[in-house]
């Protein structure tokens, strides 16, 4: 279902009323999958243009990629980002060994917020953003979510204007709602974060130690 311009911005203004508890609406919209659960999905299809520009870290010729769906508001991906991700990035992102790809994936209004500025804050800023909003999820994923996510927002480089334009941009987020879409139909995602190693899918927040043991068989092969 696609919200206009109005009622996300009514969403957003009046979260307690709408929307609930954030932290626990996210938490309610996840199903953790162990690794024994692991599917697979053909890597050309999900290589395929989607409905927004790919976010990419690493060298385009790396052995091994990995694309992640992930919800901002969601409590398990702030663990991943905040404990996995900076030894992922720093051992294997780096260094040429992975090219990591970010996906939208909203579990509520305000998630779509988050991702909305994220994609709005600029060249370069993209993945900045991100970990700033995982890091301070406690601070905005709030029953009063405006005025903390404009305070970081504004720690970017947002105006007052630039911040309400960009969650006034109805194309944006219909195209961050069709890459949620896009997913579920396409690609069988259901929880966040949900991770695709060259094609094979891991739903949830896996220890760097965990997903070492997914990457290294794929640099040997």
């Amino acid at each position: 279902m696609t919200i206009t311009r109005r009622e996300f911005l009514e969403r957003a203004a009046v979260l307690a009323l709408v929307g609930g508890a954030i932290v626990s609406a996210g938490e309610a919209g996840m199903t953790l999958v162990t690794p024994a659960q692991a599917q697979t999905v053909a890597t050309e299809g999900l290589m395929d243009p989607g409905p927004l520009p790919d976010q990419v870290l690493g060298a385009a010729d790396a052995p091994v990629t990995i694309v992640e769906y992930a919800s901002m508001t969601c409590p398990h991906c702030a663990h991943f980002h905040e404990t996995t991700f900076p030894e992922l990035k720093t051992k294997y992102i780096d260094t040429g060994k992975v090219r990591f790809i970010f996906r939208e994936f909203p579990l509520d209004q305000l998630a779509a917020a988050g991702s909305m500025l994220a994609r709005c804050a600029g060249d370069g800023k993209y993945f900045p953003m991100i970990e700033t909003l995982f890091s301070q999820q406690r601070t905005w994923a709030v029953q009063k979510p405006i005025p903390p996510l404009l305070a970081i927002a504004k720690q970017a480089g947002f105006t007052q204007q630039s911040f309400e334009q960009c969650l006034g941009n109805q194309k944006l987020l219909e195209d961050i709602e069709k890459t949620r879409e896009r997913a579920s139909t396409k690609f069988g995602v259901n929880s966040t974060p949900t991770l695709f190693i060259n094609g094979t899918k891991q739903s949830g927040a896996l220890s760097f130690e965990d997903l070492e043991k997914k990457i290294q068989p794929l640099l040997k092969s």
